[in-house]
């Protein structure tokens, strides 16, 4: 029976790796019918509801399997992801700090011989705050530090990855800024960026908060409203591919090809696009304008100058989403069927920013309706 199981097991990864969700499902309601199957297999079959956008039956699941395993810290995260998704932020960020006890987490901790700031007073004291994860988690969180230096009392540094040191630089309410890698000064208190919603009780009320909080450099705005001063509006800076090594990226991103329907509005597409998919740009469905701008974006900073002069960003979830959102800036964003917890679901605007609009898949891999939809949209804004 232990080898059937395991074998069957093999099975179910298999058919989710392959998006075929409800087939998992099946096989894992047999198995786990079984009395001698391994109560993991809960886990499995949480993500193959959630993945199916049955998000609160998946929570049910996660709710039964962490009073069963408190200890089980890939399920606790599970959990923490499905309780924001839904709005809960108040279970949600306490489950979430669980987040640097998974296997595949824990190298990327740091390792810091302070105490975590627990959200009480320090006047008098320096607290650290450091950047974790990706570009859009730390753009997105960036918001929280002003907040921290007011409920702290603090001398507070912020310790960040030196793609965004020049932009958090120009943000009020930080005291210094340091590049990640470097040695920063002495400091009493220590808390991640992504922990701080969790110290400080965010909830949805609370936000979006002073919006915007990041500013574009006024040199890199010249040099862009040069570069693109002849090119006809409306100016639509495109991203259409995250990530690729995003745990969620298949889901997520897309290819050029998929808005060739958007051909003929009369739109300048620049492609923002970085990475292995920003090739594309240089062979674009026919009839779609688009500037290939990879080769001279060379950082955010040029990024942040150029969505400060397009009169719009559209883009799948990737990190020009959330430094559009943090100046301020326009941008209408392109979601998969089950999103990234930070977008909620079902609503077609942001908490986090009020500058976005967002447009669903209705169906898992359903990108033909929001590009038709996208259409409607834009034609509109071509008037």
């Amino acid at each position: 029976m232990t080898v059937q199981v395991e074998v069957s097991e093999q099975t179910v990864v298999d058919l989710m790796n392959a998006g075929r969700l409800d087939e998992a499902e099946r096989l894992l309601r047999g198995l786990l019918a079984a009395s001698t199957a391994p109560l993991h297999l809960v886990r499995l079959l949480a993500l193959a509801v959630r993945g199916q956008g049955r998000i609160a039956e998946a929570l049910d699941l996660q709710l039964q399997l962490v009073d069963a395993l408190p200890g089980d810290f890939s399920s606790r995260f599970d959990l923490s992801e499905s309780l924001l998704l839904l709005g809960d932020f108040e279970r949600g960020w306490r489950e979430y700090q669980w987040r640097y006890r998974m296997p595949h987490t824990s190298a990327i901790e740091r390792k810091v011989q302070r105490p975590r700031w627990n959200g009480a007073p320090m006047p008098g004291q320096t607290l650290l705050i450091h950047d974790e994860q990706g570009f859009g988690d730390t753009l997105q969180f960036l918001r929280m530090v002003p907040a921290a230096k007011a409920r702290s009392g603090a001398r507070v540094v912020l310790d960040v990855m030196p793609e965004l040191l020049s932009l958090a630089q120009r943000m009020e309410g930080i005291d210094a800024v340091t590049e990640k890698g470097t040695l920063p000064p002495a400091f009493d208190k220590h808390c991640e960026l992504m922990s701080l919603p969790q110290v400080t009780k965010l909830t949805l009320d609370d936000l979006p908060g002073p919006v915007p909080y990041l500013t574009p450099d006024p040199k890199h705005v010249e040099i862009w409203r040069k570069r693109l001063a002849n090119l006809p509006r409306p100016l639509v800076a495109l991203v259409w591919a995250g990530r690729p090594t995003h745990g969620n990226d298949a889901n997520r991103s897309m290819s050029l090809s998929d808005f060739a329907p958007l051909a003929g509005l009369g739109l300048t597409f620049l492609a923002v696009q970085k990475g292995p998919k920003a090739a594309e740009a240089l062979t674009p469905p026919a009839g779609l304008r688009v500037e290939a701008l990879d080769s001279h974006i060379n950082g955010f900073e040029d990024t942040a100058a150029i969505l400060s002069i397009a009169d719009l960003l559209v883009s799948v979830d990737s990190s020009p989403v959330h430094l559009a959102g943090a100046l301020g800036r326009p941008a209408w964003v392109l979601l998969p069927f089950v999103p990234d917890w930070r977008w909620l679901l079902e609503r077609t605007d942001s908490p986090w920013y009020p500058s976005l609009r967002l447009f669903r898949q209705r169906s898992r891999g359903d990108w033909a309706t929001v590009i038709g939809e996208l259409g409607t949209a834009l034609a509109a804004l071509r008037g």
